[in-house]
């Protein structure tokens, strides 16, 4: 690999590609190598996304099918082959693992993509797996969507290539790679690993970006809670949870991983992956505070709704006692008996209406003071 100092800007947002195969892309394909809209996809089977080979930071023009590619960079020795794959099948997997020297572990790893974040290294070939995630808008959720959205990203490093398998629709790389070749050329001088590295900071910036909407949400039900209205409803706060762990899982088992990768990618390189490093970090505090935080939040819900509980309770027995005025009084006054002198007094009706009435309203006045109604 070349020695020069990389360069040091940050990846701008660009359309991602879509998956067709290589040779079909030659009438739709621009100079960065990416597929405008079209209906190209459909029409084919093929998880290749692009397929480049750069020599010195540049890409060569033309373009080349897997094997085409490999060969053509093992003939330059500062070249090498960025491969991206799609969701591919176990089919063309495995025909661009005989033409890689990819293990059969690695390639059903690849295929499956249900493994946790890992390193692993097979021979002169390392095996990165890491999962992504997407924050989904509320205006997009449906009863059966989530508010983080997860995949997977794998990294195949050898000596000359470089291939990124991805499933799911978080973390695309048509913006990565279109970086790299114009504004972060002297990065890409460095080979493999500078790719590595690029799509290593695409995931974990997804994750700040996922961790600080997830904290936007949690204020929000926060507020909801401590508020004077009815609060933000136990199911609300129990998918959040739901949803936390899913993002744990993607976000804490990539310490290590990316721990030994520092350790082991060259030194020029290394640098930026500590980076990287800093800022998962940063996202693993700020999940586990959102785990306690989400805790708390529960309790006092929970609290809230048993205080809400005893204060209806409390409204109730308050308004049976003023109603018991009344009750009181018919229940004297329906016993029919002959000899009741207040009956025959003039005023008896009209003063059995003040006294219950007033009746009434000290009660009513004793309980609003003890704070029952």
């Amino acid at each position: 690999m070349s020695e020069r100092e990389p360069g040091t800007s940050r990846p701008k947002p660009l359309q991602r590609a879509f998956a067709v195969p290589v040779r079909a892309m030659n009438r739709f394909r621009g100079t960065t190598g990416e597929v405008p809209d079209g209906a190209n996809r459909r029409r084919t089977a093929s998880a290749v996304v692009d397929c480049g080979v750069y020599v010195a930071g540049k890409r060569l023009a033309g373009y080349f099918t897997p094997d085409e590619a490999l060969r053509e960079a093992c003939s330059h020795e500062d070249g090498f082959v960025w491969l991206g794959l799609h969701e591919p099948g176990e089919e063309e997997m495995t025909e661009i693992a005989q033409t890689y020297g990819l293990h059969e572990l690695a390639v059903e790893d690849a295929v499956k993509a249900e493994q946790r974040p890992k390193l692993e290294n097979f021979g002169t070939v390392h095996f990165l797996v890491m999962r992504t995630a997407r924050y989904v808008p509320h205006h997009e959720i449906t009863e059966t969507s989530q508010v983080v959205e997860t995949g997977q990203m794998m990294i195949f490093v050898g000596e000359q290539f470089v291939i990124t398998v991805r499933h799911g629709d978080a973390s695309e790389l048509g913006s990565v790679r279109a970086d790299l070749e114009t504004a972060r050329a002297a990065l890409l001088e460095q080979g493999p690993w500078a790719v590595a590295y690029a799509v290593t900071d695409r995931v974990v910036d997804h994750y700040i970006t996922v961790a600080d909407q997830v904290e936007a949400d949690l204020d929000i039900i926060e507020e909801g809670v401590f508020s004077r209205g009815a609060g933000s409803p136990i199911q609300a706060i129990y998918q959040m949870k739901r949803e936390l762990v899913e993002f744990r899982r993607a976000v804490v088992p990539l310490q290590r991983p990316l721990a030994t990768l520092v350790a082991l990618v060259p030194k020029r390189i290394g640098k930026y992956f500590r980076d990287v490093q800093d800022h998962l970090t940063r996202t693993v505090e700020q999940v586990s505070s959102f785990d306690d935080l989400l805790n708390s939040i529960l309790q006092a819900r929970l609290a809230q709704v048993s205080v809400d509980q005893n204060n209806d309770m409390r409204k109730i027995a308050a308004w049976a006692g003023i109603a018991t005025v009344w009750t009181a009084a018919a229940g004297v006054y329906g016993m029919n008996f002959k000899h009741m002198p207040e009956l025959k007094w003039l005023y008896s009706y009209p003063a059995w209406w003040a006294i219950s009435l007033l009746a009434s309203y000290l009660l009513y006045r004793a309980f609003r003071r003890n704070g029952w109604l």
